[in-house]
């Protein structure tokens, strides 16, 4: 057996592909078919608009803070705290006077 080495998919930090994402940067670090992670860096008031997910979700902040919404309810989003998005549940994060980085971890239904 030997060591399985290869690079990150994604690794340039890259505006996210979005309509209505503002002030988000991304790069993806592990694409396989049961899951994905991606790191997100956050301007001051940047957002990703609000849609539903196609995969349950894992968002961790790793620096700085924001807020996050699932159907609607809002809560803030502090370093060292996580979040999860249900599948197909309406949710959205942002900033406001603040910057913030976070992992998303996605659950996907290949696995």
């Amino acid at each position: 057996m030997s060591v399985d080495i290869r690079p990150i998919p994604r690794p340039g930090w890259d505006p996210l592909p979005y309509e209505g994402c503002v002030g988000v940067v991304g790069r993806v670090l592990v694409r396989e078919d049961d899951f994905f992670v991606a790191e997100l860096r956050f301007t001051e008031n940047a957002t990703v608009h609000e849609h539903p997910g196609e995969n349950d979700t894992i968002v961790v902040c790793l620096e700085g803070e924001g807020f996050t919404s699932v159907e609607g309810e809002t809560a803030r989003l502090r370093e060292s705290q996580q979040a999860h998005w249900p599948k197909g549940i309406t949710h959205r994060l942002w900033t406001e006077d603040s910057t913030m980085t976070t992992l998303m971890v996605e659950r996907t239904d290949a696995g």
